[in-house]
């Protein structure tokens, strides 16, 4: 690993003067004992350059109010799409405000490409991505390192979270065989390898996805996605659909080879059992949905196996309730809120929400970037 130099932009002088002598240092074994667990951090959120094969990398990170140093606690990493970045992504995703209620840190990445608006972003996707982007890997695996020898994290509860490029960039950096996640998430984004055809129908190439242990996937998709369709086509990065990238991940998983499938007035919800390693596969495809993070009016309804109470949760809410349980414990219906009219308005984007949820955005954000033909 290369020697990585972690400067960061402190919201106030305060934690700048606190931590200084804590963060800005080349990796040392002395300074990652001194680093980890037993530091306290002022909550926030942050940002951080670090060096990854030579290059500069951007990311921002939130620590939560309860965070003491002492005792550990997750990670989530949230990858943004296309044409963003990562507090836009905090933004629509909402994992700060999750992570300050539930006590876990989170951490979002900028992808190495230029994104095709200013101060924007996307990621070089291996296999798919035909620009001259950095290793996106290496970089996450680096940003990793980093949470662990710098904070107090719980190694066995790593996840992360993907929406449209940043859950292809997700999807991928799984499949090719880095387990460093237990749990992972995906909002119009999840694929299962690069996309091939065959016989004239689109599948995923199989040898470009062998992930290196089996992982608990939850994916959300919507039937009016003009991006990433789920029915399939598209791009050339795209090509086949959402339900194959499932059965492709139920497969990988060893799960049972049919679907538990349950239709609601504006949601169906497929979940694999049987999983090797207590892992599960779940999807949400939201007939109203364009693409767009389900935002805090998409409500989904939630049962315990225990003695919890029905409750109504969020998407990012219902990821974290996923992530917890690794995949097995919540029991997700099916109830969401009925189609909106098309003038009917989500939260503002503004406040992270995405605009009107029943017919596509003008202008989505996520404007993936070329990828090659010859995939």
């Amino acid at each position: 690993m290369t020697t990585s130099t972690v400067s960061h932009r402190a919201r106030t002088g305060v934690f700048a003067r606190a931590v200084a002598g804590l963060f800005l240092f080349g990796f040392s074994a002395v300074a990652a004992e001194a680093a980890t667990c037993g530091s306290p951090i002022e909550p926030g959120q942050y940002g951080l350059t670090f060096q990854s094969g030579g290059v500069e990398r951007e990311a921002v990170y939130v620590i939560p109010s309860s965070y003491t140093g002492k005792k550990k606690v997750p990670l989530v990493l949230d990858f943004h799409g296309s044409n963003s970045n990562p507090k836009v992504q905090l933004g629509r995703s909402h994992w700060n405000e999750v992570a300050e209620r539930e006590g876990f840190v989170v951490m979002a990445l900028a992808g190495s490409l230029k994104g095709e608006l200013p101060n924007t972003h996307a990621w070089n996707v291996p296999g798919v991505t035909a620009g001259e982007g950095a290793d996106e890997s290496a970089a996450i695996r680096e940003l990793l390192k980093l949470a662990k020898e710098t904070l107090c994290i719980d190694a066995t509860k790593v996840y992360a979270s993907g929406y449209s490029g940043g859950g292809r960039m997700l999807s991928q950096y799984i499949c090719n065989g880095f387990g460093d996640f237990a749990a992972a998430g995906f909002v119009m984004g999840l694929r299962a390898g690069t996309p091939v055809e065959e016989n004239g129908i689109w599948q995923p190439r199989r040898e470009s996805c062998q992930p290196s242990r089996p992982v608990s996937i939850i994916a959300f998709s919507g039937k009016k996605d003009h991006v990433n369709p789920f029915e399939g086509g598209g791009r050339a990065y795209w090509r086949y659909g959402g339900e194959v990238a499932l059965n492709r991940w139920a497969e990988l998983n060893r799960c049972d080879t049919r679907a538990n499938l349950e239709t609601g007035e504006n949601a169906d919800v497929a979940t694999y059992a049987g999983c090797r390693a207590g892992t599960s596969v779940v999807s949400y495809v939201i007939a109203s949905a364009d693409h767009a993070w389900p935002a805090r009016t998409v409500r989904f309804r939630l049962a315990s196996n225990g003695d919890k109470a029905i409750r109504e949760v969020d998407a990012t809410d219902r990821m974290w309730e996923f992530f917890k349980a690794s995949g097995g414990e919540m029991i997700a219906t099916v109830a969401v809120d009925a189609a909106c009219g098309d003038k009917q308005k989500t939260a503002a984007i503004s406040d992270g929400g995405q605009g009107t949820r029943c017919s596509p955005s003008s202008k989505p954000d996520s404007s993936e970037p070329l990828v090659s033909d010859d995939l």
